[in-house]
């Protein structure tokens, strides 16, 4: 008996002794190879083990009719002997479960590449950069300027559509993104336009962000914030219906009838919130309206790209030539300059309702244009924002959809301009500082973390004017969706890793094209 205890010991000594959890390699996550290495040894020891046990099963058989006369001295050593096995067992599989997460999320495991071993072309760059500083000086601007003439006569016409004392009134719009900080690359050019609406009087809406102290917002609804309606000057909330008689002129914004039309806003009897969903296609209806009325003044053809994402609008020229307009429904936060707005450009879908996505984007210019201020002269910035999103969406039309947009793009670069010295983005330095972009890019993949540049990051200047409770409030992690999506996590690893890969052939390829005017997105 003490013998068959003495090797059980011996055992379980060996195999805590053996265990990698107590003594990990030194280098273990950090090079694929050596993760192979691990999943070997933990297989051969998983192999060890078994025949061990074996040999003790049938220890513990023959030695079955003693145990009586053995008193329960040997209960106890068989419990304990159990219970750590059981535990030796349940902590290599779930170290073989992480081991083979690690090995997964780093795909693909042989002939990686990142910004450091990243093959790049330095004349090619330069002329890459060149071109599309040329292309954008040329086009840009009238772009924009037709745009936002464009615009203006939409909505002007949509005012005209809407009943002044029982619809949303809409305001003039602003202008954001890449066509207004001028860094859009690829064509056809895009315009984002964000539009802020009102409830008419004596309605009022009161925004509650994600960040207020009062509020528990879900984790997935960070960033976001609601809209309640109510009177003016009311907190709480409320409806005029129960308490005014408002006549049959005056339309509910929360209260539909029964079979409501398209072009009426809607909400819920259930809540006092504002409906996302059912003021995307009010605001949807109202531009097919409004263009009804002015079409005829244009020998152009406007169509909505997307029934998703109210307002957004193909514009094609009788020459085949095509320019987008996004038309954004948003909610100004009071006395500030964020907005809540039913989508972004970039992604149609958003939160479910009743949360409204935020955007800082004027906040975001305000940022750019107050790093450049102290840039050197002709900064290579622009330029290395400008290269990452033409290969990101170069590699998108090869490889396919990935969690990657042109905002994750924008956020890094403004990352690293709060991070880095102003003397670095000289004008020479294109090559080293596209490096850190995009190696900041897979340093955040891997750890599935880039947050917010605005919200809670106290680096940004006060010259931002940033309003405090978004910069008081806690990080928001933009890539918190890849934690539970494994396959697109996955994804989006292998684009970045192709992007990479490709970035030399991309560029030789396609800078000619935009010198002759055929770029396309």
């Amino acid at each position: 008996m003490q013998a068959t205890i003495t090797r059980v010991c011996m055992v379980i000594t060996a195999a805590i002794l053996n265990h990698p959890l107590l003594f990990p390699q030194e280098n273990a996550t950090s090079v694929a190879e050596e993760d192979q290495q691990l999943m070997v040894r933990m297989r051969e020891h998983q192999e060890r083990l078994e025949r061990e046990r074996a040999k003790l099963e049938e220890e513990l058989s023959r030695l079955e009719e003693g145990v009586r006369e053995e008193g329960y001295g040997w209960y106890i050593w068989s419990a304990v002997s159990f219970l750590v096995l059981f535990t030796i067992e349940m902590c290599r599989v779930d170290v073989g479960d992480s081991d083979a997460r690690g090995v997964d999320d780093e795909l693909p495991e042989s002939g990686s590449v990142d910004a450091s071993t990243m093959l790049l072309d330095k004349d090619t760059l330069s002329s890459f950069c060149d071109q599309i500083t040329y292309s954008a000086a040329r086009d840009n601007g009238r772009v924009r300027e037709f745009a936002e003439g464009f615009a203006d006569d939409l909505l002007e016409s949509l005012r005209s559509v809407c009943d002044r004392e029982a619809d949303m009134e809409v305001e003039d719009f602003v202008g954001i993104g890449s066509m207004f900080e001028c860094w859009q690359v690829c064509k056809p050019p895009a315009c984002d336009l964000i539009v802020p609406f009102s409830p008419p009087d004596p309605l009022s809406f009161q925004v509650s962000l994600w960040c207020e102290p009062s509020r528990d917002t879900p984790p997935d609804k960070q960033a976001c914030g609601t809209i309640q309606v109510g009177l003016f000057g009311d907190q709480e909330g409320g409806c005029l219906c129960g308490s005014a008689n408002l006549g049959e002129d005056m339309l509910c914004l929360l209260h539909a009838k029964h079979e409501p039309s398209l072009d009426e806003l809607l909400g819920s009897r259930r809540t006092s919130l504002l409906a996302k969903d059912q003021v995307m296609k009010w605001f949807q209806v109202s531009l097919t309206k409004a263009w009804g009325r002015i079409s005829h003044k244009y020998d152009f053809e406007v169509t909505f790209r997307s029934l998703d994402a109210a307002g957004a609008l193909k514009v094609r020229f009788p020459s085949g030539k095509t320019i987008m307009v996004n038309i954004i429904p948003a909610v100004q936060l009071v006395d500030t300059d964020a907005y809540l707005v039913s989508h972004f450009p970039s992604d149609c879908h958003g939160p479910q309702d009743p949360f409204w996505p935020l955007s800082l984007a004027i906040y975001e210019r305000n940022l750019l244009k107050h790093m450049t201020k102290h840039l050197p002269q002709g900064s290579c910035h622009l330029h290395c924002l400008q290269v990452v999103v033409f290969l990101h969406r170069k590699q998108t039309a090869l490889t396919g959809d990935n969690a990657l947009t042109d905002y994750h793009w924008k956020t890094v670069l403004l990352h690293l301009l709060l991070l880095n010295k102003t003397s670095t983005w000289a004008a020479d330095t294109t090559e080293c500082r596209l490096r850190d972009v995009l190696d900041f890019m897979h340093r955040s993949l891997r750890e599935k973390r880039l947050h917010h540049v605005l919200i809670g990051n106290r680096r940004v200047p006060q010259e931002v004017h940033l309003p405090q409770v978004i910069r008081k409030a806690d990080p928001v992690n933009l890539f918190r969706s890849l934690v539970l999506r494994r396959d697109r996590y996955a994804a989006t690893v292998r684009h970045l890793q192709e992007m990479m890969r490709n970035a030399a052939m991309l560029l030789q390829e396609y800078t000619p094209l935009l010198f002759d005017g055929a770029f396309h997105d």
